[in-house]
């Protein structure tokens, strides 16, 4: 499997595992897995930050495929294959059509945005 196969299935597989997390035949500890991996990927906290220069960007090379792929791994396979069917769907011209999962997201990007504003100006 090439470079570019590799990154369209993994494209694919990370809406797939958290699509795993609403199944009710999906494990407990799938369920658990899948719920740090999709809080890893969403996070802006690295656990090697991104400005040290190569190891930086270990973990989204390494780590990140890692956690999915245990995660895979755990997942029942017909679970697995109906939650990879839904994800290829969620995409229509590379917008997602449901695109109000973003908004936690946003949320809390817009939260620290505000606290870090708050601490600089309202700084005595």
């Amino acid at each position: 499997m090439d470079l570019k196969e590799r990154a369209r299935k993994l494209k694919i597989d990370i809406p797939a595992v958290f699509l795993a997390l609403s199944e009710k035949e999906t494990p407990i500890l799938a369920k658990l897995l899948a719920g740090i991996t999709i809080a890893y990927a969403l996070s802006p906290i690295d656990l090697i930050p991104d400005f040290i220069p190569v190891l930086g960007y270990l973990d989204d090379i390494i780590i990140l495929p890692c956690l999915i792929a245990l995660t895979v791994r755990l997942i029942p396979p017909a679970v697995l294959v109906k939650c990879r069917n839904h994800a290829e769907g969620l995409w229509v011209d590379r917008i997602p059509k449901k695109w109000y999962f973003a908004l936690p997201i946003v949320l809390i990007w817009m939260l620290v945005i505000y606290l870090i504003i708050k601490a600089i100006w309202f700084r005595h």
